[in-house]
């Protein structure tokens, strides 16, 4: 499926308010709820939305420590790492990357105490280098329309 101008005006009204009505999303772009009912539905069954998601607080919700750690795999053991990565309850992120490091994770932590326990869980499968996030840059991703 190729999208189009108003596909896109849809993905970027849908990225600000992913729970906006049909009619409302419909009025915003000039369009009937039922047509943008039918956009949103094609776009879902291409894979184009994947899902939607919550914008979480987590300090609010108990882990007021955020990290962005970068992973380098000892030993070739990118399965068993990846294995005990998604075991894990906190782990907001973790993407394979290219550059120095194997993986960029993102994690959040209810203390420095977990934080470190965390980062001594992974010494056997990784070298880390862990930032510590103070706060977050608000940015949205736009489509060109």
């Amino acid at each position: 499926m190729k999208i189009d101008d108003i596909d896109r005006k849809l993905l970027n009204e849908l990225n600000k308010n992913s729970r906006i009505s049909m009619r409302e999303l419909g009025r915003n772009i000039g369009m009937s709820s039922p047509a943008v009912s039918e956009r949103i539905k094609q776009m879902e069954s291409y894979g184009i939305i994947r899902g939607y998601t919550l914008d979480i607080d987590y300090g609010k919700a108990g882990y007021p420590i955020s990290c962005i750690i970068e992973a380098v795999i000892k030993n070739g053991e990118y399965s068993r790492f990846r294995r005990h990565i998604e075991s894990l309850t906190n782990v907001e992120f973790c993407h394979r990357i290219a550059g120095n490091a194997c993986f960029m994770l993102k994690v959040h932590f209810e203390t420095l105490q977990k934080t470190e326990e965390f980062i001594d869980g992974i010494s056997s499968l990784a070298q880390t280098i862990t930032h510590i996030v103070f706060s977050e840059v608000e940015t949205a991703f736009r489509f060109k329309e």
